[in-house]
């Protein structure tokens, strides 16, 4: 085959084109931040002991968000509508897909923030060498 014959095949939709591709961008882009938040959120639980659940989950909220804005952003340039091969279908199926993954980098983040402030607690008490009141004994 020619080099003709697959720029002929790309231009008629034989091959992935610009239509789908963003579309397949942004879901891409949702789905690597739901599976990120997914596991920030088991490393906070304590489920998986490598990484930090913060960085986790940053890296998940970015995601999330790129993946969303990129939906928005075709389906704002898309023409035709669904079933035209311009992938209007997958860019409505990467928002909500983008907001899971931005809105679990969010929760796995407040969950590491009150894991550090519980354990910090716990730490400085011990530090400063204050005593826990004795337990009500029988009178």
């Amino acid at each position: 085959m020619s080099t003709a014959d697959v720029l002929t095949a790309a231009a008629e939709g034989g091959v992935i084109g610009d239509g789908r591709t963003g579309a397949n961008l942004a879901l891409g882009a949702g789905l690597i931040g739901v599976a990120i938040g997914w596991l920030a959120l088991a490393r906070v639980a304590g489920r998986i002991g490598t990484g930090s659940a913060r960085t986790g989950a940053l890296a998940a909220m970015a995601a999330g968000l790129v993946g969303t804005a990129l939906a928005a952003l075709h389906l704002a340039t898309s023409s035709g509508g669904p079933g035209t091969g311009n992938g209007l279908v997958g860019a409505i199926a990467a928002i909500p897909l983008g907001l899971a993954g931005a809105v679990l980098g969010r929760r796995a983040l407040t969950r590491s923030r009150r894991a550090g402030r519980s354990a910090d607690r716990v730490g400085h008490e011990g530090e400063l060498g204050s005593v826990p009141p004795a337990p009500p004994g029988p009178r």
